[in-house]
Order: structure tokens, then sequence, then C-alpha cells
């Protein structure tokens, strides 16, 4: 039987910042239109939704250029990011030597090296997701390795007292170990994926049929369009809170039935 208080605890969960939004936006709307804010400088919600509205089909063409790259780029992430991690706990050599430039990686500013990437690689597409990969990839690098590292001594004594072969110890007691860790770094590298393939679309200036939502704001902004520019920005930020929740409902379908972070406790 059902606890009542888990069912309201759900709905306030959506309930609450579904309040903050709407609020946001009516005061959003109504401090516009009391200033009268001209749209070219501060479009209202409505103004923002109305350009959603007319300019849907080419939008929904260019969020489609920019999933794909960040799809793209973050299915590469987690394939190299996890392999590198697996790497990294045979050996603390191996990872002492390695992790530095898994580092570089990450503080370089992709900005600074987008030109050179796009410049070696002559296809756009792959261009862009190369960029988005070397954004993406220190998360699932960092919490993977941390995650299988972070394993209970007790627990890796006792296999290892057993003689479990170091596959059983990998398999059975690391891997399963680090899957909070694990999700907790696909929370984040989604959303950067996203942001690497925006930015490199700006340093690109990728238009035609290969034009992504960066385009569309860059080319609203130099039209004046700002209710579309805005309307771009909407669907881009949409998109990540989008992919963060598929990340959670994803740790909470894995993670559920079996470890404490993830069970539903009933008072």
């Amino acid at each position: 039987m059902s606890n009542p208080l888990i069912k309201n605890e759900k709905f306030v969960q959506y309930a609450a910042p579904l309040f903050v939004g709407v609020l946001f936006m009516a005061l959003w709307e109504i401090t516009v239109r009391a200033l009268d804010v001209a749209p070219y400088i501060l479009p209202g919600p409505v103004a923002i939704f109305q350009a959603l509205g007319e300019n849907w089909e080419s939008l929904l063409k260019a969020l489609l250029v920019t999933l794909k790259v960040t799809f793209l780029a973050f299915f590469i992430s987690v394939v190299l990011g996890v392999a590198c991690s697996l790497l990294f706990i045979q050996s603390k050599w191996i990872e002492v030597s390695l992790f530095p430039y898994a580092i570089l990686m990450q503080v370089t500013p992709i900005v600074a090296i987008a030109p050179l990437i796009i410049i070696w690689i002559n296809d756009t597409t792959w261009a862009l997701t190369v960029c988005a990969v070397i954004m993406a990839i220190f998360p699932v690098i960092s919490n993977t390795t941390l995650g299988l590292r972070s394993v209970d001594p007790n627990l890796l004594n006792m296999f290892r007292m057993y003689r479990a072969s170091r596959w059983q110890e990998l398999t059975r007691l690391r891997i399963p170990g680090a899957l909070p860790y694990f999700f907790g770094g696909l929370r984040i590298s989604s959303g950067l994926a996203l942001i690497g393939a925006v930015v490199a679309e700006f340093v690109a200036g990728t238009g035609g049929a290969k034009a992504g939502l960066a385009y569309m704001i860059l080319q609203s902004s130099y039209n004046l369009q700002i209710p579309k520019m805005f309307a771009a920005l909407f669907l881009i930020t949409g998109t990540g809170i989008l992919l963060f929740a598929l990340m959670v409902w994803l740790s909470d379908l894995a993670l559920r039935n079996w470890h404490e972070s993830a069970l539903k406790t009933e008072n």
C-alpha cells in the first residue's frame, strides 16, 4: 500500500518548480509591459512564444541539428570515458600518467581550439562533435574512476580472501559500487555535450541545411529579431532540462531497487 506522504512529496517536487517558473514568467511579462520595454531590447514571454510559434519549422530543424551533435558527442563521451576509467584502475601508474591529460582537456577553453578543430576536420558535423566531446568527457572519466576506486575495503579484502579473479572483482564489486558515481557523471556530461555543441556552432557559424540553434541565435541577433533569438534560447534551455531529467530517470531506473541513494523510504 502506497504512502500518501510520498505521493504528496512527489507532487510538490514537480509542482513547486513549475509554480516558480510560471510566477517568474508572469512577473517578467508584467514588468516588460509596465515599463514599456521595446521588444528588441527585452521581449516578454508572450512575444517569445509568439515567435516560437511563427518560426517553429525553422527552429525545429535547427534543434534537430543541434541534438544530432549533442547525442553523438554524449555517446562518444560515455564510451571513451568509461574505457579510460577502466584503464585507469588497472594500475595507479597508468592513472597518474594519463589523468592529467584528461584534466588538460577539461581546462582548455573550447572557444580557443574550436577554430583549429573545424579547420582540421572537413566534415562540419564531426568537427562540432569533437568539440562537444572535449567538453563532455571529463565528468564521465572523473566520476567513474572515483566510483571504481571507492569500494569498501572490507568487501575488497573479502573478495581477495576468497581468491576472486580481477574480472569478478570488477564486475561484482567495483562496477556496481561505481554506478551512482557514473550516473552522476552522466547528469553533468549530458548538459556539457549540449553546451559544447552550441559553442562549437557559434564558432563555426554554419548556415544552410546544417544550421543549428546557435546559428539561429546569431542570425536573429544580427537582424534584431530578438523574440526569435529568445525562442531559440528557450529551446536550448528546455533541451538541457529534458536531458538532465532523462539522466535522473535512468539513474533511478538502474538504482531504485537496491542502492540506498535511490531507495524510496516510507514513514
